[in-house]
């Protein structure tokens, strides 16, 4: 992109490494987020999404000379609902723009009416004067004479300015809206919505953001004092917590600099399924080397034309990556993969390191994580709680557990794929959680599909009744997207049911391994078996409503 003459409040539109050219506004930036060094750039807050970035000067073009040229190249769904973002903006901020300089038009007529009226009383007040002059003379000659010269002298705003009690520079109480636009590109457009939109540094105070479409997870993290904002500045934001756990808070690819900084080491992925594609993607915008393998060839198709290298068997993968990630269905499937023919342990050697992303039972990546270290290997295991869509976004919750080191050696990765990782400890720890998050999912789902059906039967609105769940506590994405698809109809996979039946049959058998009981994963667990028997097993997890209504 060429050189522009670009300045605050500006709308432009920006380009982040591989991402597309995407529409997004010049702002102030934290106080805390210094301006990287050497050429010049701005600070950009992108509409509609989470992303905020010190993007090159070359790298930006004005909003309006351009938007006909990318909206011709850009086709996707979320580009232009940025653009929408941007044209409903403009929409506002014209409004307030026009409503603005009507109050000013009334206020400067009824300026210029007290000002006639003012200078009326001076020409009367004057004829007062001299009158009283004509039969005063001497002190009384001069008093009025010069009191009458003062008052000439002085305009009526001066007057009405020493009158009033308000301190100098400060505008009156019905003027405090009336700020002069900073931006050449749109008039008003600081005084519209943007205008109120402040950065707080402070943990104290949450963050007051004016703008709906303008908002970032680690600064809405600023109302949690776990969280300060020099971390923002480094690769990683490690929080103690009691528990032991540390968290990595990466959030989106503009955490440093603008974006994040790949690490240098190769990177390897097998399994592209629904959780697999969305990360390696992400992984390869954010400028990863990444050499992908997966059991149905043809899927490594599509990550070839954005960069990525094939391998053909996982061990190959393995012996040519410094670091490799895998992210398959069940323990049986994370086993073959390792265990099997041409497997990842035939690629293990010293300083090799494998991180194990599938939803597993403890048992089984125990056993994983025995004969990757046996071979001098380093191992991890980092499942993933979210869905394809928050796979997609690159924003993924990673659960981590194992070697310490190469953990914080996976950070740029994990900054690319997930907005938040955890740190749990010693290996299992991160299958036991992560099958205890999923159980509370299926188990909620399961419920979900219940009262639906319960609503129905009883001859009550099921919209209604999601209307009235999302103005309640209960209110969540996942609880309007998952109600919304089965009131259309609509079990397109985000999360395969097959998958859920399958973590909560692991989670009811953690609980058997310590005794504990599991009587709602248990309940939920027979729905999801009928639901596969029903042929479900490949639609979305919502599908389980199709066991209780046949």
């Amino acid at each position: 992109m060429a050189t522009v003459s670009l300045r605050l409040g500006d709308l432009v539109w920006g380009k982040l490494g591989r991402y597309p050219p995407w529409p997004g506004k010049i702002v102030n930036p934290p106080k805390d987020l210094k301006k990287p060094r050497g050429k010049k750039c701005f600070f950009v807050k992108f509409f509609g999404t989470e992303d905020h970035a010190w993007i090159k000067v070359e790298q930006l073009k004005p909003y309006h000379p351009h938007k006909e040229e990318m909206i011709k190249i850009n086709k996707g769904k979320r580009f232009q609902q940025a653009v929408d973002a941007v044209e409903e903006f403009l929409k506002k901020a014209k409004s307030k723009d026009q409503s603005s300089h009507s109050e000013e038009k009334n206020r400067r007529n009824s300026s210029e009416e007290r000002s006639k009226q003012n200078s009326g009383d001076e020409k009367r007040k004057a004829g007062l004067s001299e009158g009283k002059v004509r039969k005063n003379m001497g002190e009384g000659k001069k008093r009025v004479t010069s009191a009458s010269a003062e008052r000439g002298s002085k305009s009526p705003l001066k007057r009405a300015q020493e009158q009033s009690p308000r301190k100098r520079g400060r505008p009156p109480k019905d003027e405090k809206d009336l700020t002069i636009p900073e931006s050449s590109t749109v008039k008003g457009m600081v005084a519209g919505t943007m205008a109120g939109f402040k950065w707080q540094p402070s943990v104290s105070e949450p963050v007051k953001d004016g703008d709906p479409h303008f908002h970032h997870f680690l600064l809405s993290q600023t109302e949690k004092p776990a969280v300060c904002y020099q971390a923002i500045t480094k690769k990683l934001k490690v929080c103690e917590e009691e528990t032991g756990s540390t968290s990595i808070q990466a959030a989106d690819s503009t955490a440093v600099n603008g974006s994040i900084t790949p690490t240098d080491k190769k990177i390897g992925f097998l399994g592209l399924g629904l959780m697999g594609s969305g990360i390696v993607s992400n992984l390869l915008k954010m400028g990863h080397t990444v050499t992908v393998w997966n059991r149905t060839a043809e899927k490594c198709d599509l990550f070839i034309q954005e960069g990525a290298r094939l391998g053909r068997t996982p061990a190959e993968v393995v012996s040519t990556c410094d670091i490799t990630f895998a992210c398959v269905s069940d323990p049986k499937a994370a086993k073959d993969l390792v265990l099997g023919p041409s497997g990842v342990l035939q690629g293990i050697r010293p300083g090799k390191c494998y991180v194990d992303m599938s939803t597993v039972d403890a048992d089984t990546v125990t056993e994983l994580a025995q004969v990757i270290v046996s071979r001098g290997g380093r191992f991890l295991e980092a499942p993933v709680s979210g869905n394809q869509q928050l796979s997609n976004d690159g924003m993924l919750v990673i659960l981590a557990a194992g070697d310490r080191g190469l953990y914080e050696d996976c950070s740029s990765c994990f900054q690319a794929m997930g907005k938040t990782s955890f740190f749990l400890g010693e290996v299992g720890n991160a299958a036991k959680m992560m099958l205890i998050v999923n159980m509370v999912q299926g188990s909620f789902m399961a419920t979900i599909a219940e009262g639906l059906t319960l609503a129905q039967v009883t001859g009550q609105s099921q919209q209604t009744l999601l209307d009235i769940l999302n103005q309640g506590q209960l209110a969540s994405i996942f609880l309007d997207q998952k109600c919304q698809n089965i009131l259309q109809g609509n079990f397109k996979p985000d999360f395969y049911l097959k998958y859920i039946q399958k973590d909560l049959r692991l989670a009811i058998a953690l609980g058997d391994s310590v005794n504990h009981p599991t009587p709602m994963a248990a309940a939920a667990n027979e729905v999801y078996k009928r639901a596969k028997a029903l042929d479900q097993s490949d639609n979305d997890m919502s599908a389980v409503y199709r066991a209780y209504i046949h």
